[in-house]
């Protein structure tokens, strides 16, 4: 069984590998990137416009890297303003409008951490001012408006990162070098998991948006099956309220993602008790599975048809160094930006990703 030495290792080798997703589709970006960098050295100067989102704190691990200068916050909303003037996390940033941090000199890249219904508005807004952008999820509603985000940051040469936590997971990590590396085979079953418990008043606040859990929960875990299996060909949505209380949250979903020759399951609901601990990830080949849970936390089964490198035929089971989510995701932020590697997510997986996260949510796709 490898230690855990070996999955560090394994770990940073694949962060220096240049992205096997769709490198051909990034080179373009990476390019410029390199151009634009050369010589610009130092910190990268980046600024967070709002902190409505669940996710806004992750702005610490930005604070905390030795690659960013976090210069400044922007929150309009007077109650989100006082709320996040207690948070350690924002203590000592200037507070800006959106016009003064998108002027300031030097500045390459917004986090755009906003309430989810200004999310699309807000990157919008930062791509045509000419930064990078980290934009947390899900991309909004509007898949039109998403593609225009998506257009114009290509035409510029500009990264969009979307917060999706899973993507640099350790695990993860490792399920893709084992797919690039052909180790299990033709993936012919996905089987996905993602829920919680979430109280009356999360309920009433996530029951705004009509694609209920699938939109809060389960995009995390759509992204991965895309991922896996790029687009699907169809997607058959089973949305449901299952709780007693009358608050309208599509509560308990189940989506069939389609492809020619696989199926993938996507499980989230609101209700599971101690639901992160069976937040899990299973990809079937014909030569071996790989079997992630919890992902949180993340440890592995994987059972392989014959030997693999160090991996021995059979089940065995892979424990991984605590994973701190957004860590890696700065990380290669700050490469990309810095034109050191091509992403390994391009615009076309993000499109396809959220067009099957709306198709998902039995949500149009022309609004």
């Amino acid at each position: 069984m490898p230690n855990q030495h070996t999955m560090t290792s394994r770990r940073d080798a694949l962060h220096c590998m240049g992205g096997a997703l769709g490198l051909p589709l990034a080179m373009g970006l990476f390019s410029e990137l390199g151009k634009a960098a050369e010589g610009s050295g130092g910190k990268i100067k980046i600024g967070q416009i709002g902190v409505g989102h669940a996710h806004a704190s992750k702005l610490s691990t930005f604070r905390e890297s030795a690659d960013y200068e976090v210069v400044g916050i922007v929150e309009a909303d007077p109650q989100l303003r006082e709320r996040a003037q207690a948070n350690a996390v924002y203590q000592g940033l200037p507070r800006m409008t959106a016009e003064q941090l998108l002027n300031v000199s030097g500045l390459r890249a917004v986090l755009v951490e906003t309430r989810v219904r200004d999310l699309l508005n807000t990157a919008e807004m930062c791509i045509k001012a000419g930064k990078h952008v980290h934009l947390d999820k899900p991309a909004g509603e509007s898949l039109p408006q998403f593609k225009r985000i998506l257009d114009a940051a290509a035409k510029q040469k500009l990264l969009v990162q979307m917060g999706y936590m899973y993507r640099y997971n350790p695990a993860v990590v490792l399920l893709r070098d084992f797919l690039k590396k052909g180790w299990l085979g033709d993936v012919f079953e996905l089987h996905t998991v993602m829920s919680k418990t979430v109280d009356p008043a999360g309920r009433r606040g996530l029951a705004e948006y009509r694609g209920g859990m699938m939109f809060e929960l389960g995009c995390h875990i759509v992204d991965q099956v895309v991922g896996v299996l790029g687009k699907p060909s169809k997607v058959i949505a089973f949305p449901r309220h299952s709780s007693s209380l009358d608050d309208q949250l599509v509560d308990n979903m189940l989506a069939v993602l389609e492809y020619p020759r696989a199926t993938a399951t996507v499980r989230t609901s609101a209700m599971e008790v101690d639901g992160f601990e069976r937040r899990l990830l299973v990809v079937c080949g014909t030569e071996g599975t790989f079997h992630i849970q919890p992902l949180d936390n993340p440890s592995a089964r994987v059972t392989l048809s014959k030997p693999r490198d160090s991996y021995p035929k059979g089940y065995q089971d892979i424990q991984f160094p605590k994973y701190v989510r957004y860590v890696d995701d700065a990380k290669d932020m700050a490469r990309i930006i810095r034109g050191e590697k091509p992403t390994d997510f391009p615009y076309e997986h993000d499109l396809a990703v959220q067009t099957a996260v709306l198709e998902a949510c039995s949500l149009p796709l022309d609004k």
